[in-house]
């Protein structure tokens, strides 16, 4: 049976209002909507439950879209809306206090998400083995302890505290700052291994007795740039869905707690939002909800996601224009930040 132009708008019609409403759709508010008899409606209505696509719940009611509707209605039908000003405004103000602050930045996207999708939601952090050092600092803290500071082309910022069994000198430490800042700075976090740091100590000659604590630490600070993490946000707010029963609901926040396996769904093609509905998740604990994932980037390269999972139900396009917005503007302000000196 084919999708027709009238199919098409009575299948959108229906997605639409049931999106409002999460109650079955009938005839009647269809064909008012679109200047057709309901008669011919419910005829075009069986026609687009035989394809799969709408659902009857009961034998009296009206129609539900299916998993297969929404992937219609996402792929074809929907028209994602502006932002408003207003909507630009507000979310510009909640992310104005922290603008310069990475992880305070990535903590309160993930907020904002989870409050205004009213789902769980899911941050990315920028890292992985790819990322360079900037530049590395140190603090001294106390007579034989000082902080260590990895900055990163991906902004962030990791730090490690390491104790000396010796006094620490202004001169001593700036040795090591000279040292690490010459042959670190521009490597990726994942060249920075034993074997390199090792090399790096016998090139300091008769300080390399005193360098092991400082290299323990920068090895630790490498390798926390290089995991990336995943902030979540929001996860309560899927026990306030009536289509989410309670046992799917824990089985749902179990996987979400699971960060490694999460993050992996995570890890979309840049570009459009991308929406798996149901059973496209691929995982059994996620098969009555729906995720849509959108990646930011750091000087145009690929760097993270941002993400909301919600029920099958969702605004999908207010969350694609959200999730859009939400990117844009994380991904220009954490541009913005790795390119400061």
């Amino acid at each position: 049976m084919e999708l027709t132009l009238r199919k098409e708008k009575i299948l959108s019609s229906v997605v639409t209002e049931f999106l409002k409403s999460g109650e079955p759709v009938g005839s009647k508010v269809i064909a008012e909507e679109i200047g057709v008899s309901s008669a011919t409606v419910r005829n075009e209505m069986s026609g687009l439950t035989e394809m799969g696509l709408l659902e009857q719940p009961h034998t009296s009611a009206g129609r539900v879209p299916s998993q297969k509707g929404y992937r219609e209605f996402v792929d074809r039908l929907m028209e994602v809306p502006s932002l408003t000003p207003e909507e630009k405004r507000l979310i510009d103000a909640k992310l104005a206090p922290v603008l310069y602050d990475t992880e305070q930045l990535l903590v309160r996207t993930v907020e904002l998400a989870a409050s205004i999708s009213r789902c769980a939601a899911a941050v990315t952090t920028p890292g992985g083995a790819g990322a360079r050092v900037r530049a590395i600092q140190l603090v001294q803290t106390s007579r034989r302890t000082a902080m260590l500071l990895m900055m990163s082309s991906t902004g962030t910022m990791k730090n490690r505290i390491f104790r000396c069994d010796y006094d620490l000198t202004t001169d001593i430490l700036r040795v090591f700052f000279r040292a690490f800042n010459e042959r670190i700075a521009g490597k990726k976090v994942s060249d920075i291994t034993p074997a390199f740091l090792q090399s790096l100590g016998a090139s300091l000659g008769e300080m390399y007795a005193l360098v092991g604590a400082p290299l323990r630490a920068l090895l630790e600070a490498a390798h926390d740039t290089a995991r990336t993490e995943t902030l979540l946000g929001g996860q309560m707010n899927l026990l306030f869905y009536p289509e989410i029963e309670p046992r799917n609901a824990r089985n749902i926040l179990g996987m979400l707690e699971n960060k490694e396996e999460f993050s992996m769904l995570l890890r979309q093609k840049p570009g459009n939002v991308t929406t798996m509905i149901g059973r496209e998740c691929g995982r059994p604990e996620l098969d009555t909800v729906s995720m849509m994932v959108s990646r930011y980037t750091i000087d145009r390269q690929d760097a993270g996601a941002v993400a909301v999972v919600g029920p099958v139900r969702m605004d999908y396009p207010r969350l694609t224009a959200v999730l859009e917005y939400l990117t844009d503007t994380l991904s220009a302000q954490l541009t913005q930040l790795t390119g400061e000196d």
